[in-house]
């Protein structure tokens, strides 16, 4: 069974954050120049918050806000559902779709050490499968 802490251990280990009171732009751009699809809202050191495109495009766009004029603090999900490194993948994957949620923050002694998104969860049930399937086929043959 694999953990959210062996997830971290290949993925880079960037954490992409900005302040609660940055406008809602900066944290668009921030977002497409790091490539990744939400931001961890840090405030004094502590998770305040995380923001995202889905967020962005359903509490900006869609209610005609001004992107430049609207902090990340008006639009971002909080509290922010977290999970452990010990967590596991199977957990993650129903905690996503039961919460209707693509990014999860991974905290251990009250500090974040990482992001895990639907793609890395995703990635990872392909890759298990992929060796089950290996391993059966070895079996069968050998």
């Amino acid at each position: 069974m694999t953990h959210v802490r062996h997830l971290l251990a290949n993925k880079k280990s960037s954490l992409f954050t900005i302040g609660p009171d940055a406008p809602v732009l900066e944290a668009v751009r921030s977002m497409a120049e790091h490539g990744v699809g939400a931001l961890l809202v840090m405030s004094g050191g502590e998770l305040a918050g995380i923001v995202s495109e889905r967020d962005y495009a359903r509490k900006v766009v869609l209610h005609g806000r001004a992107s430049a004029d609207t902090p990340v603090a008006q639009i971002m999900s909080s509290p922010v559902i977290t999970v452990a490194p010990e967590t596991t993948v199977q957990h993650c994957m129903v905690l996503m779709t039961e919460r209707r949620i693509r990014h999860l923050p991974v905290v251990e002694a009250g500090r974040v050490i990482g992001v895990v998104s639907i793609g890395d969860l995703v990635k990872s049930v392909i890759e298990e499968q992929q060796r089950t399937i290996e391993q059966l086929e070895t079996y069968i043959h050998g």
